[in-house]
This record gives structure tokens, C-alpha cells and sequence, in this order.
């Protein structure tokens, strides 16, 4: 069976693209006309999210849809969710569901084969949550070896209350989040692909680039899905520290830069909300320029 970061980096490679989107749909984030064509909010939020894939998939590899966005709005934004998968899939995009899911074993097991196993979802990936230990990652790791799927562990979050705990320090002078670093990169060894790289990652922010530096050297084997670009500040320069010589090691999020690229004052003179998915493409496109630029510069 394929390795889930096999298939990724292929693509990344296709597409000189490192990049994902994030499909955090927001009722404000969509435009009137949108709304007012549908019977509910999930209807919108598909309508919506078809839109930019339709204008990104031939450039980037994958999205992230993030659960939350779709659980608020009930049962309607589950099929929202549902249909977004399976409309990334028919064009050939990854699909990385952003649940942080995580639990005791029995329970793990449960979300783990939903999105990953034999599951209604069928998700190509999942980010997952490491602090309950081995026993609630195991589920997770077992079906990326058994279904070629994959998980991005959280490590380095990009929020800015993340150090409240990943920053605290053992006695030996390791924080939290190099333990856990340590902890994936050990975890993913029987998943590593055709690259050197493992479907066991990590997620590590961009708006901490001094943090990213020294956690790509723990992790040699971990691929990083980095967030916090564009909307919460990260640079393609800070989003850059993640990524190896190779040019690889990493895929870079942005959600609301895309998603309301049209609303932005860096593009509202040449879009507008009828053109929202053209502005998306735009934004992407700037996007995958100043981050080539600057790993190249890195490496």
C-alpha cells in the first residue's frame, strides 16, 4: 500500500507547491450571495469550499478541513464535511482532517478507524494529540502502517498561550515540546517512505521560528505541517526554518488568507466577494512564490 508522505511529497513535487489549505469555513467568511442560494448552512459551506478547490487543486496538494468549523453547524455541517472530502478526493487533492483527536486506547481506536481505517470520512490524514502517551497515538499509527494514511502530532502549537505548558522544562533541561519531538520521531520509524521521511509528523507553528529551527533538528524523520501563516503572523521566512536542505520536510498552512483573500486589502482592488475564488487562487499562488523564494534561500 502507498505511504501516505510518499504520496504527499510526490505531489509537493508536481505542484512545487509545499502548501495546504485550510477549509475553515465561517458563515461570515462566505458571501451573501452564497448563503442566500441554499437551504442551510452546510449547503453554503460546500458551495463555498467547491468553489476554491475548483481554483486551487491544480496547485497545491492537499486541504485541512478543521472539524470545529463544521461540528458547529450540527448535522448539516457534518455532511458539509463529508462532501468536501470526497469533492478534494475526485480531484486527486490529500485530504489532513484537523481534529487533534486523541484518548484512551479503546477510544483512540474509535476515532482513529472513523477518519483513518475503514470509517465513513476516508481522510488521508489526521492530527492527533500526544498527551495521554503511547496508548492513545498507538490506534493512529497502527492504521497509517495498515491503510497508508497519516498523523501530524501537535508539538510546537502556534497559539500564543502554547508555552503555558510546552515550554515547561524536565530536570534534565528539556522542554515539553522536545520531549514530544523525540516521542515522534521514535513513533513514526516503521513509516518511513521512499524519502526518508515518516507519515508519522509533527505540527509545529510558524510564528515560533526559533522553536522550528531546533525541533527540525531533533526530528529527522518527521515531516512538519506548520500553521499560524499569513492571518496569525508567520512570515514564509519563519515558515521556512521547518524545512530541510532537500527542500522538503514540510507543508505550510493558511486558512483565512485564502479563504477571505477577497475581503483583503491586499487584493480588494482587483476582487470581490464574486470573484472570491479567484482571489483565493491569487493569495495562493503569491503564497507559493515568497515561500519557494525563501527556502531556496535557506538551502
Amino acid at each position: 500500500m502507498d505511504n501516505f508522505i510518499d504520496r504527499l511529497i510526490d505531489s509537493i513535487k508536481e505542484k512545487n507547491s509545499p502548501i495546504v489549505v485550510g477549509l475553515d469555513p465561517k458563515l461570515d467568511f462566505i458571501p451573501s450571495y452564497v448563503i442566500e442560494n441554499y437551504n442551510n448552512a452546510g449547503e453554503a459551506i460546500f458551495e463555498f469550499n467547491r468553489c476554491l478547490i475548483d481554483a486551487v487543486y491544480d496547485i497545491v496538494p492537499a486541504v485541512k478541513p478543521q472539524l470545529a468549523y463544521y461540528e458547529m453547524y450540527g448535522l448539516d455541517g457534518i455532511a458539509a464535511f463529508k462532501d468536501t472530502v470526497d469533492y478534494a478526493k475526485e480531484k486527486d487533492m490529500l485530504v489532513i482532517a484537523d481534529g487533534k483527536r486523541n484518548d484512551i486506547g479503546s477510544t483512540a481506536e474509535a476515532y482513529s478507524k472513523a477518519y483513518l481505517g475503514e470509517g465513513v470520512f476516508d481522510v488521508d490524514c489526521l492530527t492527533v494529540n500526544p498527551y495521554l502517551g503511547i496508548d492513545g497515538i498507538q490506534p493512529f499509527i497502527d492504521d497509517c502502517k495498515n491503510n497508508g494514511r497519516g498523523i501530524f502530532v501537535l508539538a510546537k502549537t502556534s497559539n500564543k498561550s502554547s508555552g503555558q505548558l510546552q515550554d515547561l522544562k524536565l530536570e534534565d533541561g528539556r522542554t515539553i515540546y522536545e520531549v514530544v519531538a523525540g516521542l515522534i520521531d521514535q513513533w513514526g520509524e516503521e513509516t518511513v517512505g521512499k524519502y526518508g521521511y515518516s507519515s508519522v509528523g509533527a505540527v509545529v507553528g510558524a510564528t515560533y521560528p526559533e522553536q522550528a529551527v531546533k525541533l527540525r533538528q531533533l526530528m529527522k524523520k518527521a515531516y512538519i505541517l506548520v500553521p499560524g501563516y499569513g492571518a496569525q503572523g508567520g512570515t514564509a521566512e519563519d515558515a521556512a526554518k521547518n524545512f530541510n536542505s532537500d527542500g522538503l520536510g514540510a507543508i505550510v498552512n493558511a486558512s483565512r488568507s485564502v479563504m477571505c483573500a477577497y475581503k483583503s486589502d491586499k487584493w480588494k482592488d482587483q476582487f470581490d466577494a464574486n470573484s472570491f475564488a479567484e482571489a483565493a487562487r491569487a493569495e495562493v499562488l503569491d503564497m507559493r512564490d515568497a515561500l519557494n523564494k525563501a527556502i531556496a534561500k535557506r538551502g
